[in-house]
């Protein structure tokens, strides 16, 4: 059996350094069905979808168990090689195949016969190639169509190998979600699916010659397995309107896992934007219905958006004493961990400083749907430089305690964006406080009122509809096992809220910001 190629230095280090980078700039990684992975030296095809440029393959090369695979096989476009850049290192160092796009070549001279084959000699010594079918990034709520290359690659490949009937090529979909792409400290999914597996023998269908209508249908079939573990929606308010469906249909926050908040946020985006020839078993009554609920959750997000408070604040009022005496407590608080963060945020402010100038400036080069795609990237890569020349420069600062300083610098870097996220949170807190105040008791007690009628309609919806469990805060509190930044019980909360590892986050839509972020760039 194929024992697939040896894992080159330079990958090795990229994917040690990277999976450092990533578990700092977001919260929490939640990694799905790892089991599912073919071991090495069998033949795989990973694919996904295509929403975060560059960090979506930094994700999946780390995402992958270094006791499955040796290394993941990565393509990109080739305008991004032979570049004075350190992207353009970083992705020639790791292996990555170049891939000619039609649109980069307008005079015709995109021909990747000689990558197809490559990448075919690479499957067939057992390794790990990773494709993302959709053939381009881009900052949109849709999955964009996948293009036929994944498929045709299968039928090459099995035509190469057509003596051989027991040769096997696995195509492993994924589903990566991010919470906020590009925010920093918000949260990601990564999502494996069941393996497609394709053989000579049972497979003849796609041996050549090939009917295209079989290749158009085996895309199709991973354009439904990736979708079906992700958002995939016509618009950012269908996106938007689920997930505030989901938190009132199960308002558990961090209580219930991040695999289980998207499943539920999707049922829900699924049946929002089906239309009417996908729902036959539908009624006209039943359809205004639907469309009128989506209609009212909008305006009532709207107007939380624009107090900027959470549901939660309406779902469960407080007494004016107690909001009082919170807002004491939080302001109190946010400011002793503001003032221990101080000395270190002297350390991150030449890396936050660097980082928004590069994604300032790169904004400017054009539209939200192709630039936006690409922020973490300069976030993460621009970050690292940065945090790399901090800690060197802080290292020779100190050099008679050199020794010392090389381990402390980074751990207290880290004791410092901990402190600072804890005292960010608190502010935030004593802000939406504050704001609960100002909207005034009568007109929460009316937007309460709102939510009792648009919680029971959602309700109705979940269980009738979709199926979801009747009694979703013991169900989903119950399920599941120990996921990494999910709270199991008060204790729990509490322990956590001191843990050096991550914060205790209240939901999944939380990330380093002085306000919840709900809201997402106007459509371009």
């Amino acid at each position: 059996m194929p024992q697939g190629t040896p894992t080159p230095w330079s990958y090795a280090l990229i994917r040690l350094l990277f999976r450092f980078v990533l578990k700092i700039f977001y919260g929490t990684i939640v990694i799905e069905n790892t089991d599912l992975i073919p071991e090495n030296g069998r033949p795989c095809i990973v694919c996904a979808n295509h929403s975060n440029s560059l960090t979506d393959a930094l994700l999946l090369v780390t995402s992958i168990p270094t006791r499955k695979r040796n290394l993941l096989r990565l393509t990109a476009k080739a305008t991004q090689f032979g570049r004075r850049t350190f992207t353009s290192w970083l992705i020639e160092s790791a292996g990555t195949v170049p891939i000619k796009r039609r649109k980069d070549y307008v005079d015709g001279t995109a021909d990747n016969t000689d990558v197809m084959e490559s990448l075919m000699l690479a499957l067939e010594l057992g390794d790990a190639a990773c494709l993302f079918p959709e053939g381009m990034s881009r900052y949109h709520p849709t999955i964009a169509p996948l293009k036929t290359g994944v498929a045709r690659l299968v039928s090459d490949i099995l035509s190469r190998n057509r003596d051989n009937p027991d040769f096997e090529i696995t195509v492993l979909t994924c589903s990566i979600t991010y919470m906020h792409r590009q925010h920093f400290r918000s949260d990601v999914l990564v999502t494996f699916h069941a393996p497609l597996i394709f053989t000579p023998k049972n497979n003849p269908e796609l041996l050549a010659p090939v009917d295209f209508t079989h290749v158009r249908g085996l895309t199709s079939q991973i354009h439904e397995k990736i979708g079906s573990g992700t958002f995939d929606s016509p618009s950012w308010d269908l996106i938007r309107t689920a997930k505030l469906s989901a938190r009132m249909y199960a308002p558990l926050g961090t209580m219930m896992s991040l695999g289980d908040h998207v499943r539920i946020a999707r049922a829900f985006l699924e049946v929002f934007k089906a239309p009417k020839e996908q729902l036959p078993e539908i009624k006209e009554a039943e359809l205004l219905e639907l469309e009128t609920l989506r209609r009212d959750l909008k305006a009532y997000q709207d107007q939380l958006a624009k107090w900027s408070i959470k549901d939660d604040r309406i779902r469960r009022p407080l007494p004016r004493r107690t909001i009082l005496s919170r807002l004491i407590v939080r302001f109190i608080w946010s400011l002793c961990l503001l003032t221990i963060s101080l000395p270190g945020l002297a350390l991150w402010l030449p890396i936050f400083i660097t980082s928004f100038y590069a994604v300032h400036n790169f904004k400017k080069t054009g539209p939200i749907f192709d630039t936006w795609d690409e922020i973490a990237q300069y976030k993460l890569i621009y970050g690292l430089m940065s945090g790399i020349c901090v800690w060197i420069l802080a290292v020779a600062l100190t050099w008679p305690f050199a020794v010392i300083t090389f381990f402390f610098v980074p751990a207290f870097m880290w004791m410092t964006l901990r402190w600072f996220e804890d005292a960010v949170a608190a502010f935030r807190a004593f802000v939406a406080l504050l704001r609960l105040l100002r909207v005034g008791k009568s007109t929460l007690k009316k937007m309460n009122d709102v939510r009792k009628d648009l919680h029971s309609r959602v309700m109705t919806l979940a269980v009738t509809k979709l199926n979801l469990p009747e009694n979703p805060e013991i169900y989903f509190s119950q399920a599941g096992g120990k996921e990494k930044g999910r709270i199991r019980s008060n204790w729990d909360s509490k322990a956590r809220y001191f843990s050096i590892k991550r914060r205790r986050k209240r939901d999944w839509n939380e990330t380093l910001r002085l306000y919840d972020k709900v809201d997402y760039p106007e459509e371009d």
